[in-house]
């Protein structure tokens, strides 16, 4: 009897997938495209922390990533022959083998790298003649004798350094080299000797034999002691007086190490081992940072101790670098879980709402089989077994997708993911279509939502619905979205939590405006309004599921389209904040001045649309600060906070002399706060000078300040001393921002009444070519710098993390707007056929083509507005509620050096709210019309069936 039944069941699904193999099909796509797009996901944030931290190891300085264990030389309580066998090459390399295979999971070294030997960490004082002294100082010099020298350099000239003999703590004579740089800088040459005091102040002589050129210079070998490569003149910090002096580093031949134990130099032991991220992802970022605490102080010391010696210390710095890693990674991941729940949860419910469409296309099948003794266990499994059939290929499938596409990322998140979306699919159409029918009915009236009436226990689980989320909401807005640390649920579930509440009070309220409309239109003569309303009230399509989805997909995509539209605007802010215009010339030092041809030369360019000269002087002393002082006038502009320090901290500012008139043109041209170029007018006392004359301390200037300045200086006259000449400076008004000076005190005054009025800085406003402002400005005698604002935009290019980010929320805004449009067009196609048969009978009574189309275009037209309102009010609700606690840094400037790291707090952007919300009204009408469209090249006889009672 089982096998009968089995046998039974086959037929029953190849018949259903033969019947209705278009909507087997299109359910076939769905569960693909939303099985990819959940695995996809945690693959693509897997790969991008993962490339992120790599990315963040490889960039850095080898000096910080780099791994070192060093200890002092061997007690002087040894025999000399051991003391000598421990610095040799034999013995540090059974260390250095010992080290390579301690290293603790994920921690993996680049074994190509590894460098170990004997080095001076005390510089010598060099006293030859030969050797440059800059401020009469000799350079001091340290001296390696380091493994592999060899395989990471080439030889420039002369010959390798070697040990003719075996080398012990007597020896006094050993071979060297320098690098290409060294020598260049301190004048060695092949054959040239250097003097090196053992403890004894006996010398040591080390014969440079040859010269080298690294191999990979940025390399580690080379990087994680920079002086090996390149010499440096540092300032002598034990001298009185500021004096400077060259530093550099002499390669001694790799077993010449005794050698150095005799020296007072404080000679160590050193094992140098590079960090390889190539088999790290983002998950080992947490297990780095611990296993680098314990090697620095913990079980991990220990081992390394007991593998080369009890004095062995350990240091690195990248442990640090994991560190803001790590702290970028928690910053972005609560804006990617953000919209990762966001979609997640518009997929479930277009995935809900796909079954309630076949389940209402089968409503009558299955209670055909219902009345005629089919079992509600029975018809379940039959279509559990018909969705199975489709659904989990499908699913298969979009994970081997997701899996070939994103090839890196761990495997079980993105198949748990993947199995999530068949299972729930599985379950919930037989689900919904058996709970349809636990009772066999008869089919019953239509629904009216106008004077439906929703059962008890619908309302009951509505309002609760309502007070969780409205609480959840209430919650969050007074904790804030900034607590604590990692990602939050209840933040993340923000636009889920205003969705749900919007939906709940929208379907409520959506009867009313129905109810008060539809009487004056009934007195109306004709016909199209009324039944426009009437078919909109009694419609399905307006039911919470639908209306759900789109909020969600509305408020995801703005707030997804919000955060892009941030990262752009915060590096477009940086980079005029960092050039101060469009492009911008200055000098090489802070003195140097811009000749009047170059102004004019510049100025004539082609793209160029104007130009602001500037004169910039910085560190101008500010007098004491006065009790209760403030700034005349009322102030101008309205910046984001630059400026904004009290009175005592802006001892010292930047004095900017500027022609207001140009100034001005150049803060609207930028978007920068609006200038009080009248208030800086030339007159009176602050006349312009003429050429050559002095100014006196009498003058007084009118002067536009940060509020921090105006609060110093108060409201009276206050004297300055400027290299431009000394005067008076009275306070009329205040702007929070200005383009030519980075500090955030300054205070800007006309440069035509200043004694030396010639710019130090020349702004730009337009397009000009940069090879051709290039051109003019190498055409002068003195070396000037040119800056560009969009080279400068270009410089916050993204770290693989940022620019993993960026994609993830622009397929969520994607994926949102395609699932926003798929829910419309579900919530059509639910009562497309009642559309059909409808105007066939209109049709039949003088309806036309066009007053069809306008009869479903009116139609659609309340559910699509109903939907785009509450998409605009959810997504700015959205947006209000977790911009105080998002900060776009990480996502738009982290990893630049230089650039302005303020906070940047997330804007509403009109164009990610209006543009999905208009996309919907206009997907709305646009189906109508096709359909209408459709329907009139069909006739009456094709829709209308005797007995049909639709």
């Amino acid at each position: 009897m089982r096998h009968n039944d089995r046998a039974a069941s086959a037929p029953w699904i190849r018949t259903r997938l033969s019947t209705a193999p278009g909507a087997a099909t299109a359910l076939t796509v769905l569960v693909l495209v939303t099985a990819f797009l959940a695995a996809a996901f945690p693959r693509a944030v897997d790969a991008y922390e993962a490339k992120g931290l790599r990315h963040d190891i490889l960039t850095e300085d080898a000096g910080r990533s780099t791994l070192e264990v060093a200890r002092p030389q061997p007690g002087l309580e040894l025999p000399q022959a051991q003391r000598d066998a421990e610095a040799r090459s034999p013995e540090l390399a059974r260390i250095g083998s010992g080290l390579l295979k301690a290293l603790p999971a994920p921690l993996r070294a680049d074994t190509s790298s590894v460098a170990y030997g004997v080095r001076t960490s005390k510089p010598a004082v060099a006293t030859e003649p030969w050797l440059p002294r800059p401020e009469a100082v000799p350079p001091q010099l340290s001296y390696v004798a380091q493994s592999g020298l060899k395989e990471h350099a080439t030889l420039a000239s002369g010959a390798w350094p070697t040990t003719p003999q075996e080398v012990t703590s007597d020896s006094r004579a050993v071979q060297g080299a320098v690098t290409e740089e060294t020598a260049a800088e301190l004048n060695v040459k092949v054959g040239a000797t250097i003097a090196l005091l053992t403890a004894a102040q006996e010398p040591i002589t080390v014969t440079i034999t040859g010269i080298v050129a690294p191999r990979d210079p940025r390399g580690s070998y080379w990087s994680a002691d920079p002086l090996l490569r390149t010499p440096s003149l540092v300032l002598d910090t034990a001298s009185p007086f500021p004096v400077h002096y060259w530093t550099g580093t002499v390669l001694l031949a790799e077993d010449s190490g005794p050698a150095l134990l005799s020296t007072a130099a404080e000679p160590v032991l050193f094992w140098r081992i590079p960090p390889d991220p190539a088999g790290l992802t983002g998950p080992d970022g947490a297990r780095l940072a611990s296993v680098i605490a314990s090697l620095e102080s913990g079980p991990g010391l220990l081992k390394v101790r007991e593998i080369a010696g009890d004095t062995a210390v350990f240091a690195t710095g990248l442990g640090h670098i994991v560190e803001a890693n790590t702290r970028m990674r928690d910053a972005i991941s609560p804006v990617i879980a953000v919209a990762a729940l966001g979609i997640g949860s518009v997929a479930a419910v277009v995935l809900l709402m796909t079954g309630a469409l076949l389940a209402g296309r089968r409503k009558a099948e299955l209670a055909l089989m219902r009345s005629r003794g089919g079992s509600l266990r029975g018809i379940g499994g039959r279509l559990l077994a018909e969705t199975a059939v489709t659904v989990l290929p499908a699913s298969a499938l979009g994970l081997l997708l997701a899996t070939l596409v994103v090839g890196e990322g761990r495997f079980w998140p993105g198949a748990l993911a993947a199995a999530g979306v068949g299972l729930l699919v599985c379950v919930a159409l037989p689900l919904r279509t058996t709970l349809q029918h636990i009772r066999p009915t008869l089919h019953g009236a239509r629904e009216d939502m106008v004077s439906a009436r929703p059962s008890r226990r619908r309302t009951v689980a509505e309002l609760t619905l309502l007070v969780l989320a409205v609480g959840a909401v209430t919650a969050l807005r007074r904790r804030g979205t900034s607590a604590g640390g990692g990602t939050d649920l209840l933040v993340s579930a923000a636009p889920v939590l205003v969705a749900l509440i919007a939906a709940l009070v929208l379907v409520r309220i959506y009867p009313l405006p129905l109810r008060l409309a539809t009487r004056p239109v009934a007195r109306l003569r004709g016909a199209i309004g009324f039944l426009s309303l009437a078919r909109a009230g009694r419609s399905s399509a307006g039911g919470a599921l639908p209306l759900l989805a789109l909020l969600l997909a509305l408020a995801t995509a703005a707030f997804g389209g919000s955060v892009i539209a941030g990262i752009g605007d915060a590096r477009d802010d940086a980079a005029l904040a960092s050039v101060g215009a469009d492009a911008r010339i200055s000098g090489a030092s802070e003195r140097a001045t811009l000749p009047d041809e170059l102004v004019r030369t510049v100025r004539d360019l082609d793209g160029v649309r104007g130009a602001a000269p500037v004169r910039v002087e910085y560190s101008v002393n500010m007098p004491e600060a006065v009790a209760g002082g403030g700034a005349n006038g009322d102030g101008a502009g309205t910046g984001s906070g630059s400026g904004s320090g009290s009175a005592d901290d802006a001892k010292v500012a930047a004095l900017v002399g500027v022609d207001p008139a140009s100034y001005a043109e150049l803060a609207r041209a930028t978007g920068l706060p609006a200038f009080p170029a009248a208030r800086l007018k030339a007159t009176g006392s602050s006349a312009p000078l003429p050429e050559g004359a002095e100014t006196g301390p009498d003058r007084v200037l009118p002067a536009i300040a940060s509020p921090a300045v105006a609060a110093r200086l108060g409201k009276e006259p206050r004297a300055i001393a400027t290299l431009s000449g000394d005067f008076q400076v009275q306070v009329v008004g205040t702007v929070s921002r200005v383009a030519s000076v980075s500090p955030t005190d300054f205070l800007v005054v006309n440069s035509a009444a200043l004694e030396q009025k010639a710019p130090t800085t020349l702004l730009l406003t337009g397009t000009p070519d940069p090879g051709k402002l290039r051109a003019a400005v190498a055409g002068t005698d003195k070396e000037y710098a040119v800056q560009l604002r969009s080279e400068e935009r270009a410089r916050y290019v993204n770290t693989p993390m940022q620019a993993g980010a960026e994609r993830i929320y622009l397929a969520a805004v994607a994926a949102g707007a395609g699932y926003a449009l798929l829910a419309v067009l579900l919530s059509l196609l639910q009562t497309a056929p009642e559309r059909k048969t409808l105007l066939a009978r209109l049709r039949t009574m003088g309806l036309t083509t066009g007053q069809g189309r306008k009869l479903l275009a009116f139609e659609a037209t309340p559910q699509a507005l109903l939907a785009a309102g509450g998409g605009l009010f959810t997504g700015w609700a959205t947006i209000v509620l977790l911009s105080p606690g998002i900060d776009l840094v990480p996502l738009a400037l982290a990893g630049v050096a230089g650039s302005d790291t303020s906070p940047v707090l997330l804007r509403t952007d009109l164009w990610s709210l209006a543009l999905p919300a208009a996309g919907v009204v206009a997907l709305a009408a646009a189906v109508a019309g096709v359909q209408a469209w459709w329907a009139s090249r069909r006739g009456s006889i094709t829709e209308l069936r005797a007995g049909d009672s639709r």
